[in-house]
């Protein structure tokens, strides 16, 4: 895979909210997406292949801390490296701005996701019990930057 990944722009807001909604049931929308990114600490990536593959990653950073507040890769392309690669991009420039920590959350039933995340050196924290729709639980994750690396 030789995925080209880019910083995002409000202007991709529209794209981006077409990403998340062929990633997830609960699609953001453009306007919560440029909301997201033009405000203190917040940006996004995207990630786009020759072969048409398309992820994105919207994270927010607030000096040492960040938090990946949304992950997806289109269907077709899961489990090909694009959500590795776009999270140790992040993992970089998150880590250019002073950052050393990243934690995120994700659904107990998405195995594959926990284990791309165990995979890269996140390590569970808590749980917040009955979080998703459906009544699944989040798992709330935590890596140093330094360890993320595609």
């Amino acid at each position: 895979m030789s995925a080209v990944i880019t910083r995002a722009g409000v202007a991709d807001a529209e794209r981006l909210a077409r990403l998340h909604a062929a990633s997830f049931a609960d699609a953001w929308d453009a306007p919560s997406i440029a909301r997201l990114i033009s405000g203190p600490g917040g940006f996004a990536l995207i990630a786009a292949a020759p072969e048409g593959d398309e992820g994105f990653a919207l994270l927010q950073c607030v000096v040492p801390e960040a938090e990946l507040l949304s992950i997806g890769v289109v269907p077709a392309a899961r489990r090909g490296g694009l959500g590795r690669a776009l999270l140790a991009r992040a993992a970089r420039e998150l880590s250019a701005v002073g950052a050393d920590t990243m934690f995120l959350d994700v659904a107990a039933d998405n195995l594959p996701a926990i284990g791309l995340y165990r995979a890269l050196g996140f390590g569970d924290m808590s749980r917040r019990p009955r979080y998703y729709r459906g009544g699944i639980d989040a798992i709330v994750m935590r890596a140093g930057l330094a360890g993320i690396e595609a």
